[in-house]
């Protein structure tokens, strides 16, 4: 075996596993941002069937997986991100600020949508408007 000079040989056993960059099924488990977002996603989606099923006396499984509705999946899922980014990675990291940057952007479009939608709906719903029928 080669010497490195100061008496210690050469070690071949392999990396530590934080240090490998393989592939594990299981670190998605260990991915808390991503577990925080998935949550905040399924959480919005169950408390909109819930909303749905109270204000119009009727459940609509729908609702667990379409988009539309308040509250936001799409808010939600990437605040939760925004957040936990920030706890793993701290309130100062440029990933944090990249993700709260993103979460604005999301949040921003989404109303900016439900606005202009809320336009359309009022103007599709007056009787006279020719400007919703299609031929």
């Amino acid at each position: 075996m080669r010497d490195g000079g100061d008496g210690a040989a050469a070690s071949s056993s392999p990396p530590d596993a934080a240090s490998a960059a393989g592939f594990s099924c299981l670190a998605v488990f260990h991915n808390y941002p991503l577990i925080a977002a998935l949550l905040g996603f399924a959480i919005a989606q169950t408390i909109k069937f819930f909303v749905t099923g109270y204000k119009e006396k009727r459940w609509d499984p729908k609702q667990l997986i379409g988009s539309g509705g308040m509250p936001s999946s799409h808010s939600a899922t990437v605040t939760a991100l925004s957040v936990a980014i920030g706890f793993q990675d701290g309130f100062g990291s440029s990933l944090f600020a990249t993700a709260t940057i993103f979460a604005s952007v999301v949040m921003y479009d989404a109303s900016g949508i439900r606005l202009h939608a809320g336009k359309q709906a009022a103007v599709c719903n007056n009787a006279d408007s020719k400007a919703c029928q299609y031929n």
